[in-house]
């Protein structure tokens, strides 16, 4: 069989299975509402948008003027040929609001954390991951593996004694790297970040936590998971996104001690062997920062929002996992049936992705509603009267 056949074959066999991927094109911002080709106006429940600054205003015109200020970006690495004063302002700002003493920008988060484990981990070390962490943690531990031969070990989600038990058996490692989700993206749990900061200290291991659902959306202004429990300034490594809800261009960064940020300023791959962020996008992420600082009140609105939809889903008979983020997943059982939904909420104006195997567990296939600052109380109800149609055409209420 050809390349092209056996390709062809395997994407045919995606199709059988329903995990085949079709794009839909989108012809406005993302916002609350946006127009789709081919279908008109939808109301988007399938975004990481959760403070709605992708098309804020103050935002946009922050790129439009880097755009003349600096041009359209870097045109090579930064230790090659300069770095832009917008980058070292920025991380200036996303390490004061994270609550810590520097950081360092990348592309996306995926590369912040694909720099990281690499950098820090050699044969005596060892990183400890949680069963549900993203595919880019899994990935830069598994790049580290190969790389590093460093040691590595799974412990369940969020289980306290399994991880107590990691840690002991690693006692005698060198550095001892627990890596978390501050907020699991397909659960919409929160990390539980006092017991593994406390077990971490009683170990003598260090923490890094991925907040890329939860800078912007945990705590009382947004700071993130940290702020959430009380714990600004004692967590010893966060990577997040900008790709979300601070303004959703793209981006991401590592926020640390200033000598972890000198360190992978020198020996991380990401940031050696590829351009820096756009400073466009460096821009347009300053000024989502500065205005989330300005407007904390967004973040308060964002989860009235998601108690609102998750307390009237739960109304309607449907079954959302329980939690307190903007993530509300319901859960429908098989794969074929989230899709199928999918396809019939779409057909009503409603833009919400179904997900099952191999992305979440066999039998737990589910919508990943996401909620919105943006939205109005129309919007959602809007998306609550589809939710009934659908769900009562289905026979699932």
């Amino acid at each position: 069989m050809s390349f092209a056949g056996r390709l062809e074959a395997e994407l045919e066999q995606f199709r059988k299975d329903g995990v085949y991927k079709r794009l839909n094109y989108l012809e406005a911002p993302q916002a609350a509402r946006t127009k789709m080709q081919g279908r008109g106006e939808v109301v988007i429940l399938s975004s990481n948008n959760y403070l709605g600054l992708c098309n804020e205003p103050a935002v946009v015109a922050a790129g439009k003027h880097a755009l003349d200020q600096f041009g359209a970006g870097t045109g090579s690495v930064r230790f090659i040929c300069g770095t832009f004063t917008i980058h070292r302002e920025l991380e200036q700002a996303l390490a004061r609001f994270v609550g810590c003493e520097s950081s360092l920008t990348y592309v996306s988060c995926w590369n912040a954390n694909e720099g990281l484990c690499p950098t820090l981990l050699g044969e005596q070390d060892i990183v400890i991951s949680d069963q549900l962490n993203h595919a880019s943690i899994i990935d830069s531990i598994r790049l580290a593996k190969t790389i590093t031969k460093c040691q590595t070990a799974v412990y369940r989600h969020s289980d306290m004694a399994d991880l107590r038990d990691k840690l002991r058996a690693a006692k005698d490692a060198r550095l001892k790297l627990i890596f978390t989700d501050g907020v699991f993206s397909m659960e919409g749990d929160i990390a539980r970040l006092p017991d593994i900061v406390a077990l971490a200290r009683e170990h003598d291991a260090v923490v890094a936590v991925d907040d890329s659902h939860a800078t912007g959306v945990l705590g009382r202004s947004g700071r993130g998971s940290a702020e959430h429990y009380g714990m600004l300034g004692h967590v010893d490594i966060i990577t997040s996104t900008l790709g979300k809800a601070l303004g959703g261009a793209a981006g991401g960064f590592t926020a640390g001690p200033a000598v972890l940020v000198d360190y992978l300023t020198q020996r991380s791959r990401p940031q050696l062997f590829s351009n820096a962020l756009p400073p466009t996008v460096a821009a347009s992420a300053l000024a989502a920062v500065g205005y989330l600082e300005r407007h904390p009140a967004l973040v308060t609105r964002l989860h009235e929002h998601a108690r609102y939809f998750r307390e009237r889903l739960i109304a309607l008979g449907f079954n959302p996992l329980p939690g307190e983020t903007p993530i509300v997943p319901v859960i429908l059982g098989e794969t074929a049936q989230a899709i199928r939904m999918s396809e019939l909420l779409l057909d009503e104006g409603v833009f919400v992705t179904g997900f099952g195997y191999p992305v979440v567990p066999q039998g737990h296939a589910r919508l990943r509603c996401q909620l919105s600052a943006a939205h109005t109380r129309d919007d959602l109800d809007f998306a609550l009267s589809a939710f009934k149609m659908v769900g009562t055409k289905l026979g699932l209420i």
